[in-house]
């Protein structure tokens, strides 16, 4: 087959981790640079722990990062039939037999072994012996051969050989009945024609088996590319003490998709020495050969700063929008998206997330402002009374309401009270902030209105006024 057609096969057993997001973006940027196909297929046959609730979790998080599918979701719960056609098929070859060992049976057997240094293996007890079918439990065993070798090359590590005899019988059908992993991949991605099986290295133990298992049913055996895993900072298994979350927690934390595809794509990629990628860029440039055979190194600073320039390169319309779910859970409402466009101008700069932005904005969103201590204490004083008391007659008298006005009036206030920006800004700040750290004084009054800005400057003036009484 020419066409490319990979796919990416999650379990729904809990939210997306950025590890499988990895994956599912080198699965989907090999086929729409290839002109291929990107097949999804939700691997639910761990019928305890798989949950629809995961399942739509997953499905959201492809599509925030901009990973649509083009054939699926697949259901290998809703496959047992053509599993069982397979088992069948290779019980009738004598290429897998029935095992009625119990599991008891099997613990001293490997206990067994281990005592005598050996690999703890099954030992073939009922191997051959064409056991026909009984009442009594039994799982269906593969029959691997004993002797040679499984051999592929893997486009990320190259050439690698098994040998078979380190490969047990391994278990296709369990004693309920149910297919296992290794056995569904194959038949799956044969009947999705897969072509390309691209996955983290962690799988590289399981390659030999299923190759084994493709040959024993006469199918195409596909090419394989085992990607590094993700470590964190001190090259161990990434977890959450890295930092790493799931996708559902980093758009709740407020990062861009395109942030954390940019991310994630450079952890074990690159391209010369390029960082920033869009997506249609990756689109042309990206080849698996170019992943590199070391584990990426989980950093969240990076993310942080990419996020942080995907922010800054946003329109701001765009970024209201996304910041309009985020504003909603903390009570902020029916807020006109326009208006928050204009005040998202003024946040873009610093703010490295969305929520970091509704926290840096929320003087914005509403007048229950509180001073912080230390800066009312410092600049709230009644040497400013007289200037911000003038700022606010002149501001309330104004006919137009832009910065370049507002700042006119500062220009008239400061050069007749013979003042410097410096001695009102900070006040000022604090009175429409509440702290001292904030956007551009006059990008601020702009954004609030005259009516909040007179109301906000009114308060401050009487809170310096209650100290002076005290």
């Amino acid at each position: 087959m020419d066409t490319v057609r990979v796919r990416f096969a999650p379990s729904p057993t809990g939210h997306l981790h950025i590890g499988g997001a990895r994956t599912a973006l080198f699965n989907w940027l090999h086929a729409r640079r290839t002109g291929g196909a990107f097949i999804l297929r939700i691997e639910d046959t761990d019928r305890e722990r798989s949950r629809d609730e995961y399942t739509e979790a997953i499905l959201d998080s492809l599509t925030w990062l901009g990973m649509d599918w083009d054939e699926g979701p697949f259901f290998q719960s809703k496959r047992d039939d053509l599993y069982q056609k397979a088992i069948d098929g290779l019980l009738s070859e004598k290429k897998a037999y029935r095992c009625y060992c119990t599991p008891e049976e099997l613990e001293e057997k490997r206990n067994a072994a281990m005592k005598r240094g050996e690999k703890p293996k099954y030992d073939g007890t009922c191997r051959g012996k064409d056991l026909p079918h009984r009442e009594e439990p039994y799982v269906v065993r593969f029959q691997t051969p004993e002797s040679g070798i499984t051999e592929f090359t893997d486009l990320v590590k190259g050439k690698i050989v098994f040998e078979n005899g380190e490969l047990d019988d391994l278990i296709i059908k369990r004693s309920d009945g149910s297919p296992t992993y290794n056995f569904t991949v194959v038949v799956d991605d044969t009947d999705m024609s897969i072509t390309h099986v691209i996955r983290g290295d962690d799988h590289i133990n399981n390659t030999p088996r299923q190759i084994l298992i493709f040959q024993a049913l006469g199918y195409d055996v596909p090419v394989f590319a085992h990607v590094p895993m993700i470590f964190g900072s001190d090259h161990k298994k990434l977890s959450k003490r890295h930092g790493a979350l799931s996708t559902t927690e980093y758009r709740e934390m407020g990062y861009l998709p395109e942030a954390l595809v940019n991310y994630l794509v450079r952890l074990g990629w690159s391209h010369g020495d390029q960082e920033i990628f869009s997506i249609e860029e990756l689109k042309e440039v990206f080849t698996v050969k170019d992943v590199g055979k070391s584990a990426g190194v989980f950093n969240p600073e990076k993310l942080e700063w990419l996020s942080g320039h995907y922010i800054r390169q946003a329109n701001p319309s765009r970024i209201a929008r996304d910041l309009i779910p985020i504003l909603a859970k903390r009570g902020y409402e029916d807020l006109d998206e326009e208006w928050l466009a204009r005040a998202v101008v003024t946040l873009q700069e610093r703010a490295k997330t969305l929520v970091e932005m509704a926290d840096m904005g929320e003087f914005y969103f509403t007048d229950d402002i509180t001073y912080d201590e230390k800066a009312a204490a410092k600049f709230l004083k009644e040497p400013v009374t007289a200037p911000l008391g003038e700022i606010r007659e002149e501001l309330s008298a104004l006919s137009g309401w832009d910065a370049g006005s507002i700042e006119a009036v500062f220009n008239r206030v400061l050069e007749r009270l013979e003042l410097k920006l410096g001695k009102v800004a900070q006040p000022l700040r604090v009175a429409l902030t509440g702290t001292t750290v904030s956007p551009g004084i006059y990008e601020i009054i702009d954004v609030l209105g005259k009516e909040r800005v007179t109301e906000r400057i009114d308060r401050a003036l009487s809170f310096i006024d209650s100290k002076g009484d005290s």
